[in-house]
């Protein structure tokens, strides 16, 4: 499923006619609309040299959460490890900030330029425990193609 997407997250990433934004705009509606069980599909990126996260381009329901604060949630988690964080079922996470009812699931992957971690794709799934290691490893590209244009 994975694999006819990479040609396409290169050709969006390549693309010089477009701004960073409108970049990652087009990997959250491709990545949404490809992969079924992708219901919501975003950017945090830190907030210059403050400890928090702001929310960039995202596809799927509406958040109130435009600002995270480090440590708080699974996105300001991954902000403090540098690691990949899949959550199978989010109902069984303490310090999970629920964005919607209907979420079942979360993946976040770190993004890394120059070694810092400068962001992360955040990915909520209305489904439960979706997430492989294909996905992980799927990100994990996306990720660094994005560093590649930042």
């Amino acid at each position: 499923m994975f694999e006819p997407l990479k040609p396409k997250i290169e050709a969006i990433v390549s693309n010089q006619n477009n701004s960073v934004n409108e970049r990652l705009l087009n990997i959250c509606q491709l990545l949404e609309s490809s992969v079924p069980y992708y219901n919501w599909v975003g950017f945090y990126f830190r907030n210059g040299k403050k400890e928090e996260l702001i929310l960039g381009p995202y596809v799927g329901a509406p958040t109130d959460h435009t600002m995270i604060p480090f440590g708080k949630g699974i996105c300001g988690q991954v902000a403090v490890s540098n690691k990949n964080f899949v959550v199978p079922d989010v109902s069984l996470q303490d310090n999970y900030i629920a964005c919607s009812i209907t979420v079942k699931a979360e993946i976040v992957i770190p993004i890394f330029v120059n070694g810092e971690n400068i962001g992360q794709i955040d990915i909520d799934s209305n489904t439960p425990d979706p997430f492989t290691e294909a996905d992980e490893r799927f990100l994990e590209f996306v990720c660094k193609k994005v560093a590649s244009m930042l």
